[in-house]
């Protein structure tokens, strides 16, 4: 009997774990995203689906799907900007984002941008 709550535990363990995992990362908020982005001139040098001055939001989520780091990295890039990791034109920071507004674009460009 030991040897089945044990399973049992481990088993309500990893249901908790999966529901946390899949909660943190829900789909993104689509239209305050697109909002955020038109506002914040992102869609003059990125598109969803083709490079432009930036590389297509649908490489960057194809580059860090796998990067449990992303989110965090992702982050940071928006807020101080960048240069060097997609060619030399530089990325301007955007420090007037907050935190949750930046968190939402980068959940958005993570899934690709999508338009709806």
């Amino acid at each position: 009997m030991p040897r089945i709550a044990a399973h049992s535990a481990t088993l309500t363990a990893l249901l908790l774990l999966g529901y946390t995992l899949s909660a943190a990362h829900a789909a993104p908020d689509v239209a305050r995203a697109t909002q955020l982005a038109t506002q914040h001139a992102c869609l003059g040098c990125h598109a969803a689906d083709k490079k432009l001055v930036g590389p297509s939001y649908q490489d960057v989520a194809s580059k860090y799907k796998d990067d449990a780091g992303a989110r965090a990295h992702l982050a940071q890039k928006i807020k101080a900007g960048g240069a060097g990791v997609w060619g030399p034109v530089p990325m301007p920071p955007n420090p007037g984002l907050s935190d949750a507004d930046v968190q939402v674009l980068v959940e958005w460009v993570l899934a690709g941008a999508p338009s709806r």
